[in-house]
């Protein structure tokens, strides 16, 4: 447990897996930092820059991060990077001389962040994965299901419930493609030392026989790392920019569909509901409440992920010159933060899906109350086709609209279909019983549920294929 009598980030404890703590942590940040010398160690033995012992040394000490000590260094030093080498060498009698050698600080922590933000985005994409499927299965189990569908959030025409989940589940794919392509396009700085020119390490290898970019291609080998062909002090900070842009992409997919859902639970729909528990408590002050409380997290987190991306514009866009150092306490904050926030939105949202709550009899009543009024369309093409006057039925069928709505618009029941069935005009078109079957508005959801089972096919062939 977190130490509660100072302050905790949320992240450490209460948002958040503990897979992507674990990723974020500063031990495993050393790790990295340990393994980017490691293999620029290895790739400096192989053209004979350093010792094969030395090699040895740096290698069976790799793993032995002793944070504590480099804590304390750090105190003098005021510099991580520096009491990480200083910890690390003291660990090294025969190799620690050589550590970092012809490196500058970002040639490591830069490298390292590539690494990190890649275990992160496979985190990410797993999580996705799953959440894309439940939203499938769900897309094609409710392809057929009619409910009254709404713009501006006023009734509308229907649609089927299958075929709203498809609006989510069609963003989701969106946000796995844009995902993908940056986990594949992420590059780290290499090895190019202080201000990106390779000075320091041709200086090493000059009387080696090799170029610097071939010390470069060997350590990135090592790393399974691409890199960029030109870099400052720094990888592009353009590059976390999209990053974030990315991550706070899918963060807009979810708050989507949890602040649908938050409409959707209130009573005056009381379509769908998010899961709650047995014990679980809605308000301290009034016993009955059931409120959405993982949707509005979910919105909440969401929001704030959609900030972030202006915080990497600035880094970006200030990065001067060759370097600054004015991105660096930022990115501490909003890189982690980022990943943890989109780690939780899509436990939270998974957990909704896979409970979720489906009231049959609320989805027929709002049917029943309004759906009549857009099958009204269908009467007035069907009407029309019979050899009725275009306008003149419409002005009909405006006329007991009116009339049916403020109905409605009193508590009583919807009127409408009866005033449309025994009008005489529509009569003399159409039978009564054919004027209330066209008036049933859940046979009219035109191809919605095809075209939600065909998403659903295609969410499941792409997760497959990839």
């Amino acid at each position: 447990m977190p130490d509660h009598d100072l302050y905790q980030s949320p992240f450490t404890w209460r948002y958040g897996s503990e897979a992507m703590r674990r990723v974020f942590s500063e031990h495993h940040r050393r790790l990295l930092w340990r393994r980017v010398w490691t293999a620029l160690a290895r790739a400096q033995a192989a053209v004979g820059l350093i010792t094969p012992a030395q090699l040895a040394d740096i290698e069976a000490h790799a793993d032995e991060v002793n944070l504590a000590r480099s804590l304390e260094i750090e105190q003098i030093t005021r510099h991580d990077v520096m009491a990480e080498i200083k910890a690390f060498a003291e660990q090294c009698p025969v190799g620690g001389g050589v550590i970092h050698l012809g490196a500058t600080s970002m040639d490591v922590v830069d490298n390292a962040e590539i690494l990190r933000q890649q275990e992160a985005l496979d985190l990410i994409l797993a999580g996705l994965r799953t959440l894309i499927e439940v939203f499938a299965e769900l897309t094609e189990r409710y392809a057929e299901m009619p409910v009254m569908g709404y713009t501006h959030i006023q009734p509308a025409e229907p649609t089927t419930l299958g075929y709203r989940f498809a609006q989510t589940l069609q963003d989701l794919l969106m946000d796995w493609d844009e995902l993908r392509r940056v986990r594949a396009d992420l590059k780290g700085k290499g090895f190019k030392g202080a201000t990106g020119t390779m000075a320091s390490y041709q200086q090493l290898v000059q009387d080696a026989g090799v170029r610097a970019e071939e010390l470069e291609r060997r350590a990135l080998a090592e790393l399974g790392l691409d890199a960029f062909s030109v870099t400052t002090q720094t990888y592009p900070r353009k590059q976390d920019w999209l990053l974030l842009n990315a991550l706070a992409g899918l963060a807009q997919s979810l708050y989507r569909f949890a602040f649908d859902l938050r409409i959707l639970q209130s009573p005056a729909f009381g379509e769908l509901s998010e899961p709650f528990g047995q014990g679980q408590v809605g308000s301290s002050a009034m016993p009955f409440k059931r409120n959405p409380i993982t949707a509005e997290k979910i919105d909440s987190l969401a929001r704030y992920v959609a900030t972030l991306p202006a915080t990497a514009w600035h880094n970006a866009s200030h990065n001067l010159l060759e370097r600054t150092l004015d991105d660096s306490a930022n990115r501490r904050i909003i890189i982690p933060n980022a990943f943890l926030a989109v780690d939780e939105l899509l436990r939270a949202s998974t957990r909704i899906v896979r409970e979720i709550n489906i009231w049959p009899g609320a989805i027929r009543r709002n049917l029943d109350a309004y759906g009549v009024f857009a099958a009204t369309e269908r009467l007035l093409m069907e009407g029309v086709k019979a050899g009725g006057d275009r306008q003149q039925l419409h002005e009909i069928i405006r006329g007991h609209s009116l009339t049916a709505w403020a109905a409605v618009q009193r508590g009583e029941p919807n009127p409408l279909t009866d005033l449309l069935s025994s009008d005489p005009v529509l009569r003399s078109l159409l039978p009564s019983d054919r004027i209330r079957t066209l008036l049933d508005a859940g046979g009219y959801v035109g191809e919605a549920p095809q075209r939600a089972r065909a998403l659903a096919a295609e969410a499941r062939r792409t997760m497959k294929e990839k």
